[in-house]
């Protein structure tokens, strides 16, 4: 008897930050979240990202985050819900009118992203000024959080996002960068992850607690380490493991596995 085939999974990266890889993670990855002028990135950056996915038929997305370039838009700073609405819908218009058309998908930075996954006021606002706005458009979240069940709410279309190159806590956030061991240097190792998220939707935390995480995409930082060599180690896995890396097109992913609220 055949063994059941896994489902496709989707393998994005964060460009256009001034990292260095873009041209060669573009060959690699099937959605590309493109910094749109605030944490990094400008109208020539952005330029560039966009014409690098579409020569390698990669889904343009946009990368939101705070306006605070000395940290990188990582540190949490106190917003407002309309404050964080305007902020995503202005950087996402940005590169809405370089690309000259919307995004596919939206995923949210640094600080940013973890305080509207975490709050569920901003995680309403933010969902709210989406569904008006871009009511087609994905939203990229972290898997299980508060903007999923917000998002679904508003009738978005969600993929819940896991990481391959960064450790959990047993509470299935993310390890501090400043913590030792936060960041996953070795390829093999993120490669593995890799395959056990998609075929048993698991992942070990740094303690060894099992998480179950189910994800519709895959996250390889593109201003790691050594992003192209674990995003080339992630894709010989996941092909050796019968797995297609393909992008998300809304509505057609497969939600059947979600109800209105999160469920880690």
């Amino acid at each position: 008897m055949t063994a059941a085939r896994s489902p496709p999974i989707d393998l994005n990266a964060d460009v256009g930050e001034g990292a260095g890889p873009d041209a060669d993670l573009m060959r690699l990855i099937s959605s590309a979240s493109i910094a749109c002028g605030g944490h990094a990135g400008d109208d020539a950056t952005m330029n560039a990202a966009v014409a690098l996915a579409r020569s390698h038929g990669v889904a343009i997305g946009a990368h939101p985050g705070h306006a605070d370039r000395e940290h990188f838009g990582r540190r949490e700073l106190s917003i407002t819900p309309g404050a964080a609405a305007v902020l995503v819908v202005d950087q996402v218009s940005r590169l809405a009118a370089i690309a000259g058309e919307a995004p596919r998908h939206v995923k949210l930075h640094g600080g940013l992203y973890h305080q509207v996954a975490r709050e569920r006021t901003l995680a309403e606002a933010v969902a709210a000024a989406l569904a008006d706005r871009w009511p087609a458009m994905i939203l990229f979240a972290p898997a299980g959080s508060l903007l999923v069940g917000a998002a679904l709410a508003r009738g978005l279309t969600v993929a819940e996002e896991a990481f391959v190159d960064r450790r959990y806590a047993a509470d299935g956030t993310l390890v501090s960068r400043s913590q030792p061991r936060a960041i996953i240097t070795d390829p093999h190792e993120a490669a593995d992850r890799a395959v056990r998220l998609v075929r048993e939707g698991i992942v070990e935390a740094i303690d060894g607690t099992l998480l179950a995480i189910r994800a519709d995409t895959l996250c390889i930082h593109g201003d790691g380490p050594n992003p192209v060599a674990i995003a080339a180690a992630v894709r010989l896995a996941l092909a050796a493991a019968g797995i297609a890396v393909q992008m998300l097109c809304a509505p057609g992913i497969d939600t059947s596995h979600r109800n209105k609220s999160p469920s880690r």
